[in-house]
């Protein structure tokens, strides 16, 4: 009885360890070695990584149809894995009809492995079904090592069910970094594969 109580306990154990995102094995067994062997670094703690990855958007369709809204949090929560979050306005603005603390748009941060997970279906399956990509701008990063960039088709992420979607929209992707500066952050995320294009 005992035996087969601990063969119970250990399946558990098992079944409870989540698999590892293969980015972020690949982070730790091939990333970190890279930039090591770039002399640029003196240990391990001070290479850089990816802190968060955020995706936001703002509709001005939900000021006259809310439920637009609704469906586009429903589909960027499918997108990221996690739920996302309504933002509103923050002051108004009569100019556009606007009135304070009205949902504008959605947000969500993901971090550890959903981050990882994200970044591996972005690159691995949605990029490519960007029509005529030739890959991302190496100029868009902000000074402090964090890169954005705006997807103009939501609906090529495959969790986005085509034949429910009213309207195809777009929305901003920011990966968060803790490099010290912009070079770095390019040398980090084109180790772990994003498709930047070739400078001239």
């Amino acid at each position: 009885m005992e035996q087969k109580a601990e063969n119970k306990a250990a399946d558990k154990a098992s079944a409870d360890k989540t698999i590892e995102p293969r980015l972020r094995t690949k982070y730790k067994s091939e990333v970190l070695n890279k930039l090591i062997e770039s002399k640029k670094y003196k240990n391990k703690m001070q290479i850089p990584g990816i802190n968060k990855i955020t995706l936001s958007l703002s509709m001005k369709d939900a000021l006259v149809n809310p439920k637009a809204l609704d469906a586009m949090q429903k589909d960027l929560s499918f997108i990221a894995g996690q739920k996302a979050c309504l933002t509103k306005s923050k002051k108004a603005i009569s100019n556009f009809k606007l009135r304070e603390n009205i949902n504008l748009g959605a947000v969500v941060t993901l971090r550890r492995e959903r981050m990882y997970e994200f970044l591996d279906r972005f690159i691995t399956i949605a990029c490519p079904r960007i029509r005529d990509f030739k890959g991302f701008s190496q100029k868009s990063f902000d000074g402090r090592g964090n890169y954005s960039l705006g997807v103009k088709e939501h609906t090529i992420f495959p969790e986005v069910n085509y034949d429910q979607v009213d309207k195809i929209r777009g929305f901003n992707i920011t990966i968060g970094t803790s490099a010290k500066n912009d070079a770095d952050a390019l040398e980090l995320l084109t180790e772990m594969g994003f498709p930047f294009k070739k400078s001239v």
